[in-house]
C-alpha cells in the first residue's frame, strides 16, 4: 500500500509540474500584447514609425536592412535584442559572428529610433519591441503587408556570437537545413518559405553568392552572367560588391522573388532551393500567382517569429542604449 501511494504521488507530482511549466511557457507568450504599450507609450509606434520613414527615404536599402536586424535577433535565443549590443574588451556580442559580420546593419538607424522614443516615454520600451515594431514599418514603407506588433519583450543581459554562427541560415544552405534551421525556432515549412519572402527587398555581398552564380547548375545563363560581371570569380576580390535579391523591384515588398525563382534568377544557392524540384515548389508557384496568399502569409508568420522566446516579466531589462546594458 505504501509503495502504491507512493508511485500515486510521484504521479500527481509530475503531472503539477508539467502544468506549471506549461502555464510558464504560456504566460511568457501571453505578457506580449499590441496593447502593451497603449497606456505607458501612447506615441511608440508614431514616433517609430516617422524615424524609419525618414531612413528610408535617406537610403531605401535600409527597410530590408531593419526587417534582417529583426530576423537575425530572434533566430539566436529569442527576439531580446541581443544582436544590437556592441563587444566591449569584457564582452563578445554577436556583430562578429559569421553571419554578420561586415552584413548586419541599420544600427544608427535604430539608435535613432530609441532616442526618439525615450524623450516620449522615457524606460518604458525594450530595444527588442523597437526591433519588431521597425520591422513591421519598414515593410509597409516599402509597399508591404501590415500586421499588428505584439509588445511587452524586454531586452537580453547577454548574448551569443556561437548560437549565432549555429542558428542563422547560411546561404549556401540546402531545403532540408533551410527547413530544419525554421522548424528548431517552431516554424514551420510553410512559414520558411514565406519569410524567405523578405528577400524580396535588399542586396546581398558578392561573397554570399559568388559560388552560385559560377557554379550552380540551376541558374539562368544571362543572369549568371550578369552577376559575375559585379561579382570576379576570385576569392577576395570584390566580395563586398552589392547586387539586389530580388532583380526585378529591388526596393518594393512585393512577390517578385518568387517569380524570380521559377525563372531560375534566385541570387543566392538557398534562394534558389526553395524552387529547385522539391516540396518547396508548389507554394512558390502559390504565390507567384497570388501575392495576397503571399502578404496574408509573410505577416502572419511575422507575427509567430516574434513570439520566439521572449523575455517578459522580472526577466532581461529595459536597456536606455541599445548598444550596451544599463
Amino acid at each position: 500500500m505504501a509503495s502504491s501511494s507512493s508511485a500515486c504521488l510521484t504521479s500527481i507530482m509530475a503531472i503539477v509540474i508539467v502544468a506549471v511549466l506549461a502555464l510558464s511557457v504560456g504566460n511568457s507568450h501571453a505578457q506580449l500584447s499590441t496593447s502593451y504599450h497603449s497606456k505607458s507609450c501612447p506615441e511608440l509606434l508614431e514616433t517609430v514609425y516617422a524615424v524609419v520613414k525618414s531612413a528610408i527615404a535617406k537610403e531605401r536599402r535600409m527597410g530590408a536592412s531593419l526587417l534582417r536586424l529583426h530576423f537575425h535577433d530572434c533566430f539566436v535565443n529569442g527576439c531580446d535584442g541581443s544582436i544590437l549590443l556592441d563587444d566591449t574588451s569584457n564582452f563578445i556580442g554577436e556583430k562578429n559572428a559569421g553571419p554578420n559580420r561586415n552584413s548586419v546593419r541599420g544600427f544608427n538607424v535604430i539608435d535613432d529610433i530609441k532616442s526618439a522614443v525615450e524623450k516620449v516615454c522615457p524606460k518604458v520600451v525594450s530595444c527588442a519591441d523597437i526591433l519588431a515594431t521597425a520591422a513591421r514599418d519598414s515593410v509597409v514603407i516599402l509597399g508591404g503587408p501590415t500586421w499588428e506588433v505584439k509588445h511587452g519583450r524586454r531586452d537580453a543581459r547577454s548574448a551569443s556570437q556561437g548560437a549565432a554562427n549555429r542558428s542563422i541560415p547560411a546561404p549556401t544552405s540546402s531545403l532540408s537545413t533551410l527547413i530544419s534551421s525554421f522548424k528548431a525556432q517552431g516554424l514551420s515549412a510553410k512559414e520558411m518559405v514565406a519569410l524567405s519572402g523578405s528577400h524580396t527587398i535588399g542586396q546581398a555581398r558578392c561573397t554570399t553568392f559568388r559560388a552560385r552564380i559560377y557554379n550552380d547548375s540551376n541558374i539562368d545563363t544571362g543572369f549568371a552572367k550578369s552577376r559575375q560581371g559585379n561579382c570576379p570569380k576570385t576569392s577576395g576580390s570584390g566580395d563586398n560588391n552589392l547586387a539586389p535579391l530580388d532583380l526585378q523591384t529591388p526596393t518594393a515588398f512585393d512577390n517578385y522573388y518568387y517569380k524570380n525563382l521559377i525563372n531560375r534568377k534566385g541570387l543566392l544557392h538557398s534562394d534558389q532551393e526553395l524552387f529547385n524540384g522539391g516540396s518547396a515548389d508548389s507554394q512558390v508557384r502559390k504565390y507567384t500567382n497570388y501575392p495576397e496568399a503571399f502578404s496574408a502569409d509573410f505577416a502572419a508568420a511575422m507575427i509567430k517569429m516574434g513570439d520566439i522566446k521572449p523575455l517578459t516579466g522580472s526577466k532581461g531589462e529595459i536597456r536606455k542604449y541599445c548598444r550596451r546594458m544599463n
